[in-house]
């Protein structure tokens, strides 16, 4: 298993987390196994991903999907992301 967590900013977490759960589907065809949203407790706007894939390699074409990038500028990502994928020890 592969798990990628992606951290970014967005501009309103209410219209962004609307956005997230309209791409269930896009997630699911592209690897995504399981899936949590998480805000920083200091500044909600301020977002942590996780997302489960049954290998990195699957992990690594999700975070270098051109669809993906155009779905998070559009749902409201006001930063680049920060990504980085892990594997069960």
């Amino acid at each position: 298993m592969a798990r990628m967590f992606a951290r970014h900013p967005v501009s309103d977490f209410e219209k962004w987390h609307q956005a997230y759960k309209e791409v269930a589907n896009f997630q699911k065809e592209n690897g995504v196994t399981a899936e949590a949203v998480f805000q920083n407790a200091d500044d909600p706007n301020d977002i942590t991903v996780i997302h489960d894939f049954a290998t990195v390699d699957e992990a690594k074409a999700f975070a270098a999907n051109e669809e993906l990038k155009s779905i998070m500028q559009n749902a409201g990502v006001s930063g680049p992301p920060t990504i980085w994928i892990t594997t069960e020890g």
